[in-house]
């Protein structure tokens, strides 16, 4: 599987039914038939939009879609995204609202690379920005990144977070979504035993697998049934000459998402049926509800080959966080080092990507925390995707989240000098 060869075959695969949907799409569309009023040729032109849009999706990164957020005066004030900290593998992004005065909670979002872009967090970080100066990582797609650049692995991420976290300040409050929540904790942990005064005020973890152990899912399931070497041979490929980083080992997002697919491939096929029937009735919309989730649901980015080797191997089937056994750059980290930073941890009942038990895991590493800086919540009702981003996190994690910032927003005690008799 690694060779450039079976990379350019999967994009080619997905070029042709792309050029497929929109060849069917205009020659359906001639106005010609008109004369011959039969609903073949509406069903065509239905299935060619639909398949032209949902193929050419695979490879653009969504745009944020934040344009503006309501201030406190009444008004619309436009969002800026900056670029606050550039680099090879990822950057850490501002939300920059202008002519407005700086929010008091300086919030640093962590999102997931696991496939999609970190645009899977857009309707979150629209739910913050009234309230909170609001940070995002914003990792590339390992395509576009040259070989020169080097490796980028699990490790490396970490440092990355450490790297974001020391540039905003003690005064941050970090939120992570779902895979970064045990690298994030390391991270955090990393901090507190090299450069105490930066770490942030408060940790809240969303959904993560800090134990994967802890809850048994098809996620866990899998990675206990293959070994690396066969992982390896069939999961990793090589960037083609399309794209800059040819040559570079990666695990696809195309063959991820052909994976997410198949998983639950009867739902995915009756919401693209009543799309297209919907569609050919006249009666879709440009941005009605399969457009919004799917746009964004079939946008996705390849990983580096070894960091999500590693992913697998150190944090699922070692599990060297959930061990406390985690090594970063030749030094351990020890997750009890933690010992001003408020942790807090969310779980959805429902979730059955990261169970209940394998989040909430978090607390029980951090020793050297007192139970009053330690909070967990578990939503009943919420699956996975609705713990960040859906009517439970509007409505009831939200609302707890902000809580836990303001709680934990003073500057911690530092020990008193003993003085000297």
């Amino acid at each position: 599987m690694k060779y450039m060869a079976t990379y350019d075959l999967m994009e080619a695969t997905r070029n042709t039914n792309e050029w497929l949907g929109a060849s069917a799409r205009a020659f359906a569309s001639y106005p010609i038939w008109g004369l011959v009023p039969h609903p073949a040729f509406k069903l065509m032109s239905a299935w060619g939009r639909v398949t032209e849009r949902s193929f050419a999706r695979m490879v653009i990164k969504p745009d944020w879609g934040i344009r503006s957020v309501v201030g406190e005066d009444g008004r619309d004030h436009l969002v800026n995204v900056e670029i606050a900290v550039r680099k090879p593998f990822g950057d850490l992004i501002h939300f920059k609202v202008p002519n407005r005065a700086p929010r008091a909670r300086k919030v640093m979002l962590v999102a997931p690379m696991s496939g999609h872009y970190a645009t899977l967090l857009r309707s979150t970080v629209a739910s913050l920005l009234p309230d909170c100066e609001v940070y995002v990582t914003d990792w590339h797609n390992a395509r576009d990144i040259p070989v020169s650049a080097g490796k980028f692995d699990v490790e490396d991420y970490t440092l990355y977070l450490v790297e974001f976290m020391r540039h905003l300040g003690p005064d941050t409050h970090v939120i992570a979504v779902c895979q970064p929540a045990p690298l994030t904790l390391a991270a955090t942990a990393y901090l507190a035993a090299e450069d105490p005064d930066a770490q942030p005020r408060s940790l809240t973890l969303i959904g993560g697998p800090i134990d994967p152990e802890a809850a048994a899912t098809e996620v866990t399931d899998f990675g206990r049934s293959v070994t690396m070497g066969q992982l390896e041979h069939l999961a990793i490929q090589r960037v083609g000459f399309k794209y800059a980083g040819a040559g570079r080992l990666v695990y696809p997002g195309l063959l991820q998402l052909a994976g997410f697919m198949s998983m639950n491939s009867d739902r995915h096929l009756k919401a693209f049926t009543d799309k297209i029937i919907a569609a050919a009735k006249g009666t879709d919309s440009e941005r009605d509800a399969h457009n919004v989730f799917y746009d964004e649901y079939l946008a996705v980015m390849d990983m580096t080959a070894e960091f999500y080797l590693s992913t697998v191997e150190r944090i699922f089937k070692k599990r060297e966080i959930a061990r406390n056994d985690f090594v970063v750059a030749g030094k351990k980290v020890d997750i009890g080092a933690i010992t001003s930073v408020a942790v807090k941890t969310v779980e959805g009942a429902n979730d059955d990507i990261s169970a209940p038990g394998q989040c909430v895991a978090a607390l029980k590493l951090c020793t050297g925390l007192p139970d009053s800086k330690k909070a967990s919540h578990l939503e009943p009702g919420a699956g996975h995707y609705g713990i960040f981003a859906g009517k439970s996190w509007r409505n009831n994690i939200r609302p707890l989240v902000l809580s836990f910032i303001d709680a934990n927003s003073a500057p911690p005690k530092k020990p008193a000098k003993l003085q000297a008799v």
